[in-house]
């Protein structure tokens, strides 16, 4: 018989001594497949949104995927982070943080890198003092973070290894980067633990298609099935490395509950090590639509590098 893996035996564990976590930007894509997969495993969730990015229809399609019983475990929390009150409001009674709030997209950041930093950076130590005071009478215990591949900036190496970066290339990268930088003096100072996970292009279901910061596989999706132009920054042959999010759900939660105490208070990529360009991308959703009944005909509308 095949031995389970780390996951499944946290699960089985989970389900067995439900916990109480909080997850901030808990209506956003990742937040909101955090929600949904905690509460299939009858855990408690606290849940923190100001809704800036997040949307209700995600809340009100995890309803509808959970048993009602498992929905009533769910406790909302609408405020933001950059407020300290509402971080500590949100900390109250809670085992362990998944922190997911913050502003995403480069784009976003570079046209408007003040309240990236607000959000970002401000809310992010709103976060960790709030979570610091309330490990303090044998609450958090573990401060579990998103952090970013964008701290990679200009380094060309590949692949990504954690230890080796360059300089970041946009206010957004600054902030994630900070984010580090503030876990790893909390660490130190206070004796709180967390770990952050660098993600790699995460899609999956609910991802928003829509909007100016949309990433590229939603955007392209929606596209395709709309009958629109998809744009191609460059010449298609860029690649990335997209990672599905229930990798990210997983990694979370054997994150947040890691008891090595060799693994905690360090940075993690998430990733699936591989490469995908944007040209064969097209192709693979094109492949994929076509398997549904959306059969996309035009070919990409090739734009400048960004």
């Amino acid at each position: 018989m095949q031995e389970p893996t780390a996951y499944q035996t946290l699960q089985t564990h989970l389900r067995a001594t439900p916990r109480t976590w909080l997850v901030t930007g808990v209506a956003g894509f990742i937040g909101s497949n955090l929600l949904e997969t905690l509460l299939k495993l009858d855990q408690r969730v606290v849940g923190l949104d100001n809704f800036a990015t997040g949307h209700q229809r995600n809340l009100d399609e995890v309803q509808t995927l959970v048993a009602p019983a498992q929905w009533a475990n769910f406790n909302f929390i609408r405020g933001d982070i950059r407020e300290l009150a509402d971080c500590q409001r949100a900390c109250d009674g809670i085992d362990y943080v998944l922190h997911q709030a913050a502003l995403g997209s480069v784009p976003r950041s570079l046209a408007d890198p003040i309240t990236t930093n607000a959000a970002n950076i401000t809310g992010f130590v709103n976060m960790l003092v709030a979570a610091r005071d309330a490990n303090a009478g044998q609450g958090v215990q573990s401060f579990t973070y998103a952090a970013s591949s964008s701290t990679y900036g200009d380094h060309p190496g590949l692949p990504k290894v954690e230890d080796t970066i360059g300089k970041p290339l946009s206010p957004y990268a600054v902030t994630k980067y900070v984010n580090e930088l503030y876990a790893d003096v909390f660490a130190r100072c206070y004796g709180f633990n967390t770990i952050g996970l660098r993600y790699f292009n995460v899609f999956g279901p609910r991802q928003d298609p829509d909007g100016a910061y949309a990433a590229v596989i939603p955007q392209w999706t929606a596209a395709m099935i709309r009958g629109d132009d998809v744009f191609i920054n460059g010449d298609g042959e860029t690649s990335r490395d997209f990672c599905f999010i229930e990798n990210t759900v997983q990694a979370n939660l054997l994150a947040a509950t890691a008891q090595n105490p060799d693994a905690v208070n360090q940075v993690y990529n998430v990733a699936v090590s591989g490469r995908t360009t944007l040209n064969s991308l097209f192709a693979e959703l094109q492949a994929a639509l076509a398997t549904q009944g959306v059969h996309y005909a035009k070919a990409p509308v090739y734009r400048d590098f960004r």
